[in-house]
């Protein structure tokens, strides 16, 4: 009897919240989640993270504690899977580790995610391939986003134009038609406005349901001076994170006397109309879209793309059989199945690579289990 094809995919993504940890297995058409974990981000190194996102003091020995320190998270999440299961280290084929990205600047030729893979295979007592991004930024491309083959792998379909929403702390979308070229790009902020601002404001780490930015009104103005910002019709290829919208460009805007429940209206609708917006300028033809990530659980969110996209179908996507909660995990657990097959991971027509790129760096399984 064949090997089975198990992976696990570990993701922790721009809203810093915490470690996914996922359980695949690749048998047939599509990946099977067998199982799944998640571990909190503990505050200090929380912070930490928030921290390096800019320039700081001694950031260089910051950044390499702070990858131990995922490491430790990575692989205490990666083996309470396995505990869960009864299946051993050894019989994973590979972990796929996003790591934690800290700078992304593919205008300057770089991406950089921490997390230590060599010491999370020490400490899980398993393959892992991670380093994903940097080999498409070296081909020419943005390193991102990365998502859209696997979407194509998992989502695509023959009959129908779909289109796969990410809601992360950044949204991303691809474009699926069925027959022609995927593509795809970040669209703008997802949810890391919203999280930020109600951290702020009432000390909650996020707008879960929606029900806080619902309760609210749409300030128009500030709304207009912020769908001014130019990366929103640069373009694709093109990528962002926390580079751009973070602190420092929410304070650009005059929000001085705003009601903050009126703030948090607003900066949904700027993640819904930036979505919408891409949507109807580059995916014209679709007539469904799915969302996956943490913003398919915010209400409000969709509702505002429902009435952005009135003549869409607007689904998370477990209509299409994957919790949306884990879609980015599992794709991490096909990237890494990707690279030890030797296939690439990237679009080119995604990311402007100068060609397709088998992606990541792998790290042999260490001693200990």
């Amino acid at each position: 009897m064949a090997a089975r094809e198990l992976f696990i995919g570990l993701m922790s993504g721009t809203s810093l919240d915490g470690v996914d940890a996922a359980l695949v297995e690749f048998a047939g058409s599509a990946p099977a989640l067998i199982d799944t974990a998640y571990l909190p981000l503990p505050w200090p190194l929380k912070a930490e993270l928030h921290a390096l996102q800019a320039p700081g003091p001694n950031e260089l020995d910051r950044a390499a504690r702070a990858g131990n320190e995922l490491a430790r998270l990575y692989a205490d999440a990666a083996l309470m899977l396995l505990r869960q299961t009864g299946i051993a280290p050894a019989a994973i084929r590979a972990c796929g580790c996003h790591g934690q990205t800290i700078r992304h600047r593919p205008d300057a030729g770089y991406t950089w995610q921490i997390g230590n893979p060599a010491l999370l295979a020490e400490l899980a007592g398993m393959r892992v391939v991670a380093d994903f991004r940097s080999r498409d930024i070296a081909a020419g491309g943005q390193g991102a986003p990365l998502v859209p083959a696997f979407h194509a792998a998992a989502f695509g379909s023959a009959a129908k134009h779909r289109v796969i929403v990410n809601i992360g702390g950044i949204a991303n979308l691809t474009d699926l038609p069925p027959r022609g070229t995927v593509t795809g790009f970040d669209t703008g902020p997802g949810n890391v406005l919203l999280d930020l601002w109600i951290q702020r404001q009432l000390g909650e780490e996020h707008d879960r349901s929606g029900a806080w930015g619902q309760g609210g009104t749409v300030l128009a103005e500030l709304l207009a001076a912020m769908l001014a910002e130019p990366y929103f019709t640069r373009r694709p290829p093109k990528s962002c994170g926390r580079d751009l919208f973070n602190a420092a460009w929410l304070d650009k805007f005059s929000l001085r006397g705003a009601a903050a429940q009126d703030v948090q209206a607003t900066l949904a609708e700027l993640s819904a109309r930036t979505i919408a917006a891409a949507v109807d300028r580059y995916c014209a033809q679709a007539d469904e879209l799915y969302v996956c990530g943490g913003g398919a659980h915010n209400l409000d969110l969709l509702e505002r793309l429902r009435r952005s996209l009135p003549q869409r179908r607007i689904e998370t996507t477990l209509a299409l059989g994957m919790d949306p909660d884990w879609v980015e995990a599992i794709a991490f657990a096909w990237l890494a199945k990707q690279t030890l097959d030797g296939h690439p991971g990237n679009l080119p027509a995604v990311t402007g690579a100068g060609g397709e790129r088998v992606l990541g760096a792998i790290y042999p399984a260490g001693a200990m289990a």
